[in-house]
């Protein structure tokens, strides 16, 4: 019988947390796998992924004995790391409509905006206490190049019959994040900002209230697949029926799911507390604000007073291999720091107390995929969330607890379940090279741009072959 193995995370001290899990004190609070159990699902990964699919699966059928197998702290992966920033699926309705149709897109979409309503819910009724502030998502321009980004998502969006968006104007936009460095852009007004931490250990404290058993610090080591599967950890082994793979850019271990994976990291930073300065500018409320980069730029001002700033660093992994620097990078955020200075010059001396950086799980399509390895069809995963999950691994949750429970429904018969319509990635070394060499020139292009230069001719055709390019 084959065993597959999975990559392990790569220590991380307590510095390189993110800086919500440090906010937080996030410990585990459940005992690692200790000897041998049996269930009848067993979840590889406890981030928003794994979570959401053990509650729904206990929603579905609560009798199944669910088994979480989480490789440090639930929510240490990308789920703590990101920036926090929480919208629709309505922005990318395009890229999906690609994947899955028109149609299907539309309710995808209409999908994570219900996914907003049920974060709002959990706050509301003191479930999970997350930060979760719905003062909009502004999704802006800072150049020329960038004008215009949003145009087809809410043309399109427009056109299914929802009204999503609503235009800005350079006074708008200063008034709401106290920056003049976006001028144009739309809001998406039912969105916002959440503490990605509070959401993630909010989420394991449900799930383990609703009768998930959970096991932190308990990396898996390997699985046997077979009827019954063996899912190995250092101290113990799960026996399931079922297991389900929500490992994000860890995924990248398998053979048969790296050919249309890739992983990058982003960088994040996290200044002092400094609420009076950014009450004093204008910036008082929970907007997420990105620009339109292809290595975009994401910030939110925190409950506290804290600027959390965040962008895309264009380094990528080879063959998905990565280590201690997708922690934190040992230029400890130097180009976040001096965007952040351009983006926000009254914040120049304000000192950076954190920073971090994460891996992302990214598809070609830019759409999240699911399904079963090939072979062995009680083996599920999902993957390709690039970076947007907050509001959209709800809804994988639901496509992977309809998979494992074998239902027959909209969620199980989704465009997003089906790897082999799916773009195949090269092989290595060339995916590793052609990356580096794309990537390189997507940054190129975006240092150009925001100066409102024009990148070269050999730059810009690079940049466009980047996966997932939107061509305006």
């Amino acid at each position: 019988m084959t065993t597959l193995r999975l990559r392990q995370p790569a220590a991380a001290l307590p510095s390189d947390r993110s800086f919500w899990l440090q906010d937080i004190g996030a410990g585990a609070v459940t005992d690692p796998l200790q000897g041998n159990e049996r269930a009848d699902v067993v979840i590889v990964g406890g981030g928003y992924t794994g979570l959401w699919t053990a509650l729904r699966i206990r929603e579905l059928a609560p009798e199944t004995r669910v088994v979480v197998l989480e490789a440090d702290l639930c929510g240490s992966g990308a789920s703590g790391r990101n920036g926090g920033q929480v919208h629709s699926w309505f922005a990318e309705l395009d890229q999906i409509s690609t994947v899955v149709g028109l149609e299907e897109a539309r309710q995808l979409c209409a999908d994570t905006v219900a996914s907003i309503a049920e974060l709002k819910a959990l706050q509301q009724n003191g479930t999970i206490d997350m930060d979760l502030r719905l003062d909009g998502w502004l999704w802006t321009a800072s150049s020329i190049a960038q004008e215009g980004a949003w145009e087809h998502a809410v043309a399109m969006t427009a056109a299914v019959g929802e009204n999503r968006f609503k235009p800005l104007t350079a006074e708008d936009i200063e008034r709401r994040t106290g920056s003049s460095a976006s001028y144009a852009g739309v809001v998406e007004t039912n969105a916002g900002t959440v503490h990605p931490a509070k959401l993630a250990i909010g989420l394991r404290n449900l799930a383990l209230a609703r009768g998930v058993i959970i096991h932190e610090r308990s990396p898996v080591l390997d699985f046997e697949p077979g009827r019954t599967c063996k899912v190995r950890t250092a101290r113990g082994m799960v026996q399931a029926e079922k297991v389900v793979l929500a490992a994000n850019a860890w995924l990248s271990a398998l053979p048969e799911l790296r050919r249309h994976l890739y992983v990058v990291d982003s960088q994040v930073i996290a200044t002092a507390a400094v609420p009076e300065l950014l009450d004093m500018i204008g910036w008082r409320d929970g907007t997420s604000i990105c620009d339109s980069q292809s290595q975009v730029l994401y910030y939110q001002r925190t409950r506290k007073g804290r600027v959390v700033f965040g962008r895309g660093s264009g380094n990528v992994a080879f063959s998905g291999n990565f280590g201690a620097s997708f922690n934190r990078s040992p230029e400890h955020g130097r180009d976040n720091v001096r965007e952040l200075r351009r983006v926000y010059p009254a914040l120049r001396d304000v000192p950076v107390e954190y920073d971090w950086a994460g891996p992302i799980d990214c598809v070609p399509e830019h759409v999240p995929v699911f399904d079963h390895l090939r072979g062995h069809p009680n083996i599920f995963y999902g993957m390709g969330f690039n970076g947007t999950g907050i509001a959209q691994t709800p809804i994988g949750g639901r496509i992977l607890a309809s998979l494992v429970l074998e239902r027959k429904d909209r969620w199980s018969a989704s465009g997003l379940v089906g790897i082999e319509r799916r773009m195949s990635l090269p092989p290595e070394p060339f995916r590793y090279l052609g990356a580096k060499l794309v990537r390189s020139a997507v940054r190129r292009k975006n240092d150009v741009e925001i100066r409102n230069r024009r990148a070269d001719k050999i730059t810009n055709l690079l940049a466009g072959l980047k996966p997932g390019h939107r061509k305006k």
